[in-house]
Formats: structure tokens, C-alpha cells, sequence
């Protein structure tokens, strides 16, 4: 009887525990009661500045954006929530975030377990960063990385608004460590009724907040790996390779495309001289990638600013990181898919590596139902309101990429656009780690072939 099992037991052929089965249940659900519970501390009077208690949109609204860390308001953050709620505001972020960084680098080893020997295998040699005994180090390691980020960013800001703004010393601490959170995460929530457009021209200010971003939009996985390698390149997995590199390219790109727009705008970088004007642009770049805070006027922003800003909303920051959109490693991919196609070659080479076709698939995959959230909740707004298609569009982008960044409409949408706003910012937080970790767990081979046609395509 010692060697019998019963039906729920591990190890039984077919049978697997509710978790492996359906982790991105437990992803979703746990999001969904972070949601909840802000939403109900929100609602209580003590959290608002005025008299009464916030109303349930904007209490809701709130807690997603932050637990999504997006940083999308209906409300004016330092006006309206009082100290109690701005505290209940940031720690959603800090929740948020850790649990972003550290679900989806759970997700990876989940992923790596449930695989056969030989991809199991290949995955390690790839990533040479989590295995299956790094569940500890994983949350171990989350939390090192965003504590040491978060306190030097606060205390360079607490030293800058206390000798340059004559911000009294526990005040600057207040503001420096709510910015270093909410930058760290992504979330782009500001204590300042104009966001950082005030710090626009200082680099004490915007620089340590970019580094911020930058860093936790890398991702754990890639932190780890070049904190062990970081002057080893040439020992760089194929997924930190990727991912630096279009980090860097995106972010100097997004930074020239914003400084030639805009140069001679007189409602954003027009005022300010040459090396202001570069910081702007390149805090504009890192911000869409995707953070939020703004330190000029994107509602005076060229409709092709708006435009060039979709597409670097869209595209977002590192995978298992706090940054959103589709993320670098899957609109890279794609680049390379599409350009070994136009050279006729059978086979996708990355950085001396061959990438196989389900990887290519579950990229596409990943792109085009991102591409769907975007059209469907526009189409929805611009029936429900008479807002033109192009902020509507930046605002949809914005929300799916949880950037937030915002072209000011947020607050005048109807209750049912601001519901489907919060709605998405959920699914865009969630939906391409939980879709993706999906895609990657499922390993069910087909046993036949059918016979091969070729229709015909473009």
C-alpha cells in the first residue's frame, strides 16, 4: 500500500496541482485583491483631503492605476487624496511593482519546470539566470535591487529639494522617497500638481528619476545577469543582449525623434536653451518607456509627438520588469523574423543564435492581441465621446502600456470610458505575462502532419 497514491497526489500521469495548472489565476487574482483592498482605503474619509470620502470610480481608478503602476488620475494626486492616501498610493505601487518583478520571474522558473529535458536545458544555457531553486533568490533578490534603487534615488532628491528648493528636511524625505518609488516601479505618480514640469531643465532632479525608470524597466532577470557579467558582454544571454540593446536604441532614438518635433514648439522645449532642451526630450523618451511623469506639457505636444509616443508606449521596457507594452524582446524578435524573411532565409538568427518558430509565434501572437486591446477600447471611447481620434489613441496606448501619460483627458471621460480605461490598465498589466507564460506552458505536440499549401500572402 506504501507505494499507492491517491488521485490528488503529486506525480499522478495527468493529474497536476491547481497552481501549475493555472498560474495566471493566481497572478490575476492576487492583482484583483490588491485592487480591492486599496480601493476600500481609498474610499475612507481619512484618506481624502476635503470633507467626505472619495466616490468608488475614482477609488478604484486610483488603487488600479497604482497597483498597475501606470499613474493615470481622475483626480489631482497632492490636492485631493491627504497624507494618509498619498501613503496608501505609494505603497500599491511598491506592492505592484515587487509583485510584477517577482510573479513574472517566478512565472520563468514555472515555465523552465514544466518544459521537456532538452528545452529545459536549452533555457538554461540561454538565460544563465533562474532555475528551479532560485524561487528564494528570486524574492530575495527583487527586493535588494529595489530597495538599493529606490533609497540612493530618494536620498539624491531629498539632498536637491532641500538645498535647491528650500523644501524643509522632512518634507524632501516625503517627496524623494514617494518619487523614487513611484519612478523605480514606473507608476509616474507625482506629488506635484503639474507632475515634474517644474524640474523640466534641472538633471539632479530628472536624471536620477530616469535611472530609475531605466533600471527597473530593465527586468530581474537582466539585472541579475549584468550585475555577474556586466563587463563580459560577449557571456550575455540571448534575452539580456536583446533586451540592452534595443533599450538603447529605442531610448536614443525616442530622444532624437523628441528633440527634432518639438525643438521649436513654443509650448514644450521652445523656451528652454540647447542642453535643456536634450534633457527634456531624452526625460520624455525614458518616461515612455513606460513611467509616466512628464516634465512638459504633452497636451501642447505636435500631433506626431503623440504619434511617435504610441509606438514607444506600445513597444514598453524589459520583460519581467515593472515597464509595460509588448516589451523590447518581442518587437525585436519580430524585426528579425521580418528581416530574415526579406532575405529568403529559412531560419531567424539573433546575436549568433537561432531562434525557433514557436518563440516567433508566440511573439506574434503576443503583438497582434496587443494591438486588438488598443483598437477595441478606442472604437468604444470614440463612440461614447466626441474626443478626437488621436488623444483618445494616446490615452488608450497609455493605459494598456500602464505609462500614463496623458493628453489631460483622463478626468473629463464619461464613468463608462473611465471603467473601461481601468479595465485595460488591468488587462495591459497582466495580460502579456500571464498570455505569454500561457503560450510557453503549453507543450502539447501534434502527433500528425497535415499536407503543406501555400495561400497566398500581401
Amino acid at each position: 500500500m506504501g507505494g499507492l497514491r491517491r488521485r490528488g497526489d503529486r506525480g499522478v500521469p495527468g493529474r497536476r496541482a491547481p497552481f501549475l495548472r493555472h498560474p495566471a489565476q493566481v497572478v490575476v487574482a492576487a492583482f484583483a485583491t490588491a485592487v480591492a483592498i486599496g480601493t476600500v482605503l481609498l474610499m475612507l474619509p481619512v484618506a481624502r483631503e476635503g470633507p467626505g470620502s472619495a466616490s468608488l470610480l475614482d477609488a478604484a481608478f486610483t488603487a488600479t492605476s497604482a497597483v498597475c503602476v501606470t499613474g493615470l488620475v481622475v483626480v489631482d494626486t497632492p490636492t485631493y487624496w491627504s497624507t494618509f492616501g498619498e501613503v496608501v498610493i505609494v505603497g500599491l505601487i511598491q506592492v505592484g511593482g515587487f509583485g510584477i518583478m517577482t510573479l513574472a520571474s517566478l512565472l520563468v522558473v514555472l515555465v523552465s519546470h514544466r518544459m521537456g529535458l532538452r528545452s529545459r536545458l536549452t533555457a538554461a544555457a540561454e538565460t544563465k539566470t533562474l532555475g528551479l531553486g532560485d524561487v528564494r533568490s528570486v524574492l530575495l533578490g527583487v527586493a535588494k535591487v529595489s530597495i538599493a534603487v529606490e533609497l540612493a534615488v530618494a536620498a539624491i532628491l531629498t539632498i536637491r529639494l532641500a538645498i535647491a528648493y528650500d523644501e524643509p528636511l522632512g518634507r524632501a524625505v516625503y517627496l524623494g522617497v514617494f518619487h523614487a518609488v513611484s519612478a523605480f516601479n514606473n507608476a509616474g505618480f507625482s506629488l506635484y500638481s503639474d507632475n515634474l514640469m517644474r524640474f523640466v531643465a534641472d538633471p539632479w532632479v530628472s536624471l536620477p528619476i530616469c535611472l530609475a525608470i531605466i533600471v527597473g524597466g530593465l527586468g530581474f532577470p537582466v539585472l541579475m545577469e549584468l550585475r555577474r557579467h556586466l563587463r563580459r558582454p560577449w557571456r550575455w544571454s540571448l534575452h539580456t543582449k536583446i533586451t540592452v540593446w534595443a533599450t538603447g536604441v529605442l531610448l536614443a532614438g525616442g530622444t532624437a525623434f523628441v528633440a527634432i518635433s518639438e525643438w521649436r514648439n513654443p509650448g514644450t522645449l521652445g523656451p528652454l536653451d540647447g542642453p535643456g532642451r536634450l534633457l527634456a526630450a531624452f526625460f520624455h523618451s525614458v518616461n515612455t518607456r513606460t513611467a509616466g511623469f512628464n516634465s512638459l506639457d504633452v497636451a501642447a505636444m505636435t500631433e506626431g509627438t503623440w504619434l511617435g509616443s504610441d509606438v514607444l508606449m506600445f513597444i514598453g521596457g524589459g520583460s519581467a520588469g515593472t515597464a509595460g507594452g509588448i516589451k523590447v524582446t518581442t518587437f525585436a524578435l519580430l524585426l528579425f523574423v521580418i528581416l530574415a524573411e526579406v532575405r529568403g532565409e529559412e531560419s531567424v538568427h539573433v546575436f549568433d543564435r537561432r531562434v525557433g518558430p514557436r518563440v516567433q509565434r508566440q511573439a506574434l501572437s503576443v503583438a497582434l492581441l496587443a494591438v486588438a486591446a488598443v483598437v477595441i477600447p478606442t472604437l468604444f471611447i470614440l463612440e461614447a465621446t466626441d474626443i478626437a481620434l488621436d488623444k483618445v489613441l494616446f490615452e488608450v496606448v497609455s493605459a494598456f502600456a500602464t505609462v500614463g501619460l496623458s493628453t489631460g483627458i483622463t478626468a473629463d471621460l464619461p464613468s463608462g470610458a473611465q471603467a473601461a480605461i481601468m479595465v485595460l490598465m488591468f488587462i495591459g498589466r497582466l495580460g502579456p505575462i500571464t498570455f505569454a507564460s500561457a503560450l510557453a506552458l503549453r507543450q502539447r505536440g501534434r502527433r500528425y502532419e497535415l499536407p503543406e499549401a501555400r495561400p497566398i500572402i500581401g
